[in-house]
């Protein structure tokens, strides 16, 4: 009896029916149908407002299954205060063939060596990202990520050299 006052303590909300990216616009094709407990505490769309979210852009890059509010529509809000986004061009080999938006991971740019002087640096770096999209670029056989971290972080990595940059997916890979 319990599972049944519940049930019917439901109302039709509006779901992710696909993944979209930031500032994207919504079409009939990627919203769907959720049914969600009336005391919830969330502040979702009502499925009767489908109209009113089609053709609007989204703030976030977001998966499917994800509840529609309000605050997630509008304006992109990536990166947040105090994070950039910074992209990469590495070669296969350089990163886990599997990776794509959404993933943990470590960025590690390996110790260079000075060709003027003859002379090897031993200082490597590493910084953790997530990555916010995935590009190969067929004609050059590079694969351009985006990853969003530190301000600070993202500065450092965009000065250092091209080719020299590993991307490790790590635990707590696909958010």
């Amino acid at each position: 009896m319990v599972v049944a006052t519940q049930m019917g303590h439901r109302e039709a909300v509006l779901a992710l029916a696909r993944p979209v990216t930031v500032g994207q616009e919504l079409s009939a094709r990627d919203v769907r149908e959720a049914s969600l407990s009336v005391d919830s505490g969330l502040a979702v769309i009502p499925a009767r407002s489908r109209a009113s979210v089609e053709g609007r852009a989204v703030g976030y890059s977001m998966p499917a299954g994800t509840l529609l509010t309000k605050d997630v529509l509008g304006e992109a809000r990536v990166p947040p205060a105090g994070q950039a986004v910074v992209a990469v061009g590495i070669k296969p080999g350089q990163y886990p063939p599997d990776l794509r938006a959404g993933n943990r991971v470590t960025v590690v740019v390996a110790a260079t060596s000075d060709q003027s002087t003859g002379s090897a640096s031993s200082r490597s770096s590493a910084w953790d990202a997530t990555v916010t999209g995935v590009h190969l670029d067929t004609d050059e056989l590079t694969t351009t990520v985006s990853l969003q971290m530190a301000q600070d972080d993202a500065r450092e990595l965009a000065a250092e050299p091209t080719g020299q940059v590993s991307v490790l997916m790590v635990h707590g890979g696909a958010q």
